[in-house]
C-alpha cells in the first residue's frame, strides 16, 4: 500500500470524526483544529498514558498545571520577547507572507537551520526566488516574533500588554521553588505539565504538525549542576536500541545508525542523560503500537541550538513529507533558572540534603511534546487499508482507542433481542466508552468499527436468548468467541490492559 499522504490523513479525520478545521463554515482559519468526537477521545487517551507513564508510575516526577498568560516579565526573562522569532518573506505586490526558512529548503534542497535573515535573503535574490503565488519578487526580509500578544484589564496599552504563552517550560521555572517545597523533592526530580501552547506560525501546515493552538506534554528534569554526566537509571535503557543520528553524522552526509545505548555511549556519542531519555521516549510510543522502524534520533548541529540549549537531540518520525521533529529534549544547564532569579531578584536556589549545599539545578533534558504530533504517529502507524475485507482498519492500541466496545444487536426488529443488546450495552457503558448501533448489516456495522479502531464488538443475536452469552469479536484478527453476558466486564477488562 502506497503511504498515506498527510493530506489524505486530514480527509480521513474529517470524515470519520476525529479532526475538522476549525470556523470551517466561515472559511476556517489557519493552523486552528477542532477535535470530534473520535478525536477528543483518542486526544484524551494521549494525555492519560502520558501522564501514567511519566508521573503516576514515577516516583521522581510530579505534575502541575499552569495558567495560560502570566506576567509579561516571564517572556522577558526567557528571552522569547527578543529571541522567539521566525524569518519571514513579503510577497512585493500581493503580500503573501510565507516563512522563509522553510521555502528556502524546499525550493533550493539545502538545509537553512541557524541562518539569519541577512544569510537567507542573499540566497533568496542570489537564486531569484519568486512568490508561489503571483511570480513577483520579496521584499526586504524581516523577523517575526511568534508570540500572540494579547492585553489584561480594562486598559490597552503598553503597560496591559501579555502574552499567550508559547510553551509551558516558563510556567514550571517561575512556579519552581513552590513545586518543590510543597512536594519535598530531592534531586534528581521532574516537573510535568500539560497544557496549551500558542504560536503565532506564519504559513502553519500539514495538518496538525504546525499549528497555531496546541498542547504540549512535557517534563523539566532537575539535577545537581556537579551530577549533569551521571544518570542513576542508564541501565534500564542500555540494551534499548535507537536510530542513531549525531551531529558529525549529518557533517559528513553518512545515514543514521542503529545501535544499543551501551554501543553509543561507549563511543562518546551521546550523553548518559540523553540517551535515557530518548530510549524512554521512543518506548512510550512503541509500548502503546508505534513502529520503532518510523523513528530515528538526531543530534541538533551547532548553528541550530536553541540560545539557551547546551545540546539538544529529536526524537524524529518518518512523516509523510519526511523526517521531523516529534520531540524535542534539550540540555537547558541552568540558564531558566538563573535568568528567572536576575529578573525577579527572588532566591530560586535549593537546598540538597546530600551535599549540604545550596544549588541551582540544572535541567539536564526537557523531554517536550506535542499531543497533536503524537496523535499523527499513532493514527499514521495504525491505519491500514485492509483489501481483504474491503475496509480501513485502523489498528489502535486499546488504551488509546477511543471506542473500546461496540454493542449491536443482530437484527433491530426483534423487540427481545435489542432489549437483551441494550442492556448489555448499560452494563458496560459505565466502565468502558462504548458505542451502540444498529444501523445496517452486522458486516457494515464491523467494518464501521474497523475504521474508528474499536478493538471489540460484541453482538446479541437468538442464541443470546437462549443461553445468556454473546459473540465478542476481535479487531485485528476478526476471530469470534462466545462469552457468557455475565462475565463480559472482566473478559473485556482483561483484554484492553493484556497490550
Amino acid at each position: 500500500m502506497e503511504k498515506l499522504s498527510i493530506e489524505d490523513m486530514a480527509v480521513f479525520c474529517k470524515r470519520k470524526g476525529f479532526a475538522y478545521p476549525n470556523s470551517e463554515i466561515y472559511g476556517g482559519i489557519a493552523g486552528f483544529w477542532d477535535f470530534g468526537h473520535l478525536g477528543v477521545e483518542l486526544k484524551n487517551n494521549i494525555k492519560r498514558e502520558w501522564w501514567k507513564f511519566h508521573v503516576n508510575g514515577r516516583e521522581d516526577i510530579v505534575g502541575m498545571e499552569g495558567s495560560i498568560i502570566t506576567h509579561p516579565r516571564v517572556w522577558v526573562a526567557s528571552g522569547h520577547v527578543e529571541n522567539f522569532e521566525d524569518v519571514m518573506l513579503t510577497c512585493s505586490k500581493c503580500k503573501e507572507r510565507i516563512r522563509a526558512d522553510h521555502f528556502v529548503q524546499e525550493k533550493l534542497k539545502i538545509n537553512v537551520e541557524g541562518l539569519d535573515s541577512k544569510e537567507i535573503n542573499k540566497l533568496v535574490n542570489k537564486n531569484k526566488l519568486k512568490c508561489p503565488k503571483c511570480g513577483s519578487g520579496f521584499e526586504d526580509i524581516k523577523d517575526f516574533n511568534l508570540m500572540f500578544k494579547t492585553n489584561v484589564g480594562p486598559k490597552e496599552d503598553k503597560t496591559s500588554v501579555s502574552y499567550l504563552r508559547p510553551e509551558t517550560a516558563q510556567v514550571i521555572f517561575a512556579d519552581f521553588k513552590l513545586v518543590v517545597d510543597n512536594a519535598r523533592l530531592k534531586v534528581p526530580f521532574g516537573i510535568a505539565q500539560i497544557g496549551k501552547g500558542f504560536r503565532n506560525e506564519i504559513s502553519p501546515r500539514d495538518f496538525l504538525f504546525r499549528c497555531r493552538e496546541f498542547d504540549m506534554m512535557e517534563i523539566e528534569y532537575f539535577v545537581h549542576p556537579d551530577k549533569s554526566e551521571e544518570c542513576p537509571y542508564i541501565n534500564d535503557v542500555m540494551n534499548s536500541e535507537l536510530n542513531f543520528y549525531s551531529a558529525e553524522m549529518q557533517q559528513k552526509n553518512k545515514k543514521p545508525q542503529k545501535m544499543k545505548v551501551k554501543d553509543a555511549l561507549k563511543k562518546k556519542l551521546i550523553s548518559e542523560w540523553h540517551a535515557y531519555w530518548l530510549a524512554t521516549e521512543q518506548k512510550w510510543f512503541t509500548s502503546l503500537g508505534a513502529n520503532a522502524d518510523n523513528f530515528h534520533v538526531r543530534q541538533h548541529l551547532k548553528e541550530e541550538k536553541s540560545h539557551y540549549a547546551l545540546d539538544t537531540w529529536d526524537l524524529e518520525y518518518n512523516f509523510p513529507f519526511g523526517w521531523k521533529e516529534l520531540q524535542g529534549i534539550a540540555n537547558r544547564t541552568d540558564f531558566d533558572l538563573k535568568q528567572h532569579i536576575k529578573f525577579s531578584g527572588k532566591d530560586l536556589s535549593i537546598f540538597d540534603e546530600e551535599t549540604k549545599e545550596k544549588i541551582v539545578p540544572y535541567v539536564v533534558a526537557e523531554p517536550s511534546l506535542g499531543v497533536e504530533r503524537a496523535f499523527l504517529v499513532f493514527m499514521f502507524d495504525a491505519y491500514n487499508y485492509n483489501k481483504k475485507r474491503g475496509n480501513v482498519v485502523l489498528n489502535l492500541h486499546p488504551k488509546l482507542a477511543p471506542v473500546k466496545v461496540a454493542v449491536f444487536p443482530l437484527v433491530s426488529n426483534k423487540p427481545k433481542i435489542v432489549k437483551k443488546a441494550r442492556e448489555v450495552y448499560d452494563g458496560l457503558k459505565g466502565e468502558f466508552n462504548c458505542l451502540y448501533d444498529s444501523g445496517g448489516s452486522i458486516g457494515r456495522r464491523y467494518a464501521r468499527n474497523d475504521e474508528i479502531g474499536t478493538p471489540y464488538c460484541i453482538t446479541i443475536d437468538f442464541d443470546s436468548l437462549k443461553k445468556n452469552d454473546c459473540t465478542l469479536r476481535n479487531r485485528n484478527t476478526t476471530k469470534q468467541v462466545r462469552v457468557k453476558i455475565k462475565d463480559l466486564k472482566d473478559v473485556v477488562t482483561k483484554l484492553l490492559n493484556s497490550k
